[in-house]
């Protein structure tokens, strides 16, 4: 294996999906039930209990969504604009600058201060050679002890006077973003991590999978993607970016974990063309940056 995939450790992800089940509608006998102060009271009680439960039980909680995808780019000329928002980038790495710290930019971005990335995920940051990252987090102006408080963290005293009140992402989760023929060249480098993929949709094959295609790789093979949250509009041509757990694609093994509702003529048809191939199970898709 290539050395610069076995030094890759980077923060778990999940992606944000819409969970119709936290949708409540009022009924007006129900309203009425509650007219009264004391029922009222008992009321506000009840769901003060179960809003809490509902909130910590999402596992999908932290990641990006299409309104929050930007670049970094973005991020380092517009901070007033994204201060407080939770964004998420796709970069390369530029440097490591503490135990919990680096900068990411993309050639692009020359002449253009880089942006401070804080590792605030609670895992260690060790640094992939050669493969950009997936960050999520919050846009902040650098105050190292305002930082330190709010995420237990240890910062190094050099930040304070590099980087104060510099554009910095908070960073809640951080992922591999390889290309798709990184992917498929050498799967075992990323099997059972979480990757963000950046491609063109290439070719639809049912209501939940697809392939994705990457134009400078047009000589390897092409991505397939599982989706595990249907109900996304996904389009022949389109640039999205997709994240998710990269596994080998065995059927039983497939649908033991997932439901997906094939049919068995795709079945058939995807067993005979990606088995034992390299499968992307994505949790989040949504349209690149500047799609």
């Amino acid at each position: 294996m290539n050395d610069r995939f076995s030094k890759v450790r980077v923060a778990s992800y999940a992606g944000v999906q819409p969970d119709d089940s936290a949708q409540m509608s009022w009924h007006t006998k129900g309203a009425a039930i509650c007219a009264s102060p004391q029922r009222f009271a008992i009321a506000l009680a009840f769901f003060a209990l179960l809003l809490p439960a509902c909130s910590t039980n999402d596992p999908n909680a932290g990641g990006p969504t299409a309104q929050t995808n930007v670049e970094t780019e973005e991020v380092a000329e517009e901070t007033n604009e994204l201060l407080g928002k939770s964004v998420t980038v796709r970069s390369e790495v530029e440097e490591k600058v503490g135990a919990n710290s680096f900068t990411i930019g993309d050639d692009k971005l020359f002449g253009t201060e880089k942006v401070l990335v804080i590792n605030a995920s609670g895992e260690p940051t060790v640094l992939p050679e050669d493969i950009k990252l997936q960050v999520t987090g919050e846009v902040q102006k650098l105050v190292v002890a305002d930082i330190e408080r709010e995420y237990s963290l240890d910062l190094e005293p050099e930040l304070e006077v590099e980087y104060k009140d510099r554009p910095v992402i908070v960073a809640q989760s951080i992922a591999l973003a390889p290309e798709p023929g990184e992917v498929t060249k050498n799967p075992s480098a990323f099997y059972n991590k979480t990757i963000a993929v950046r491609a063109e949709v290439e070719d639809i094959i049912g209501p939940s999978s697809f392939t994705l295609d990457e134009d400078k790789l047009t000589s390897t093979q092409d991505l397939l993607v599982l989706n595990t949250a249907p109900g996304q509009t996904i389009n022949d041509g389109q640039e999205v970016v997709v994240t998710g757990v990269l596994r080998p694609f065995v059927v039983t093994d497939i649908e033991r974990d997932y439901d997906l509702n094939w049919d068995l003529t795709l079945q058939r048809k995807l067993e005979a063309e990606y088995s034992q191939k390299p499968a992307l199970v994505a949790k989040s898709i949504f349209p690149a940056a500047d799609d």
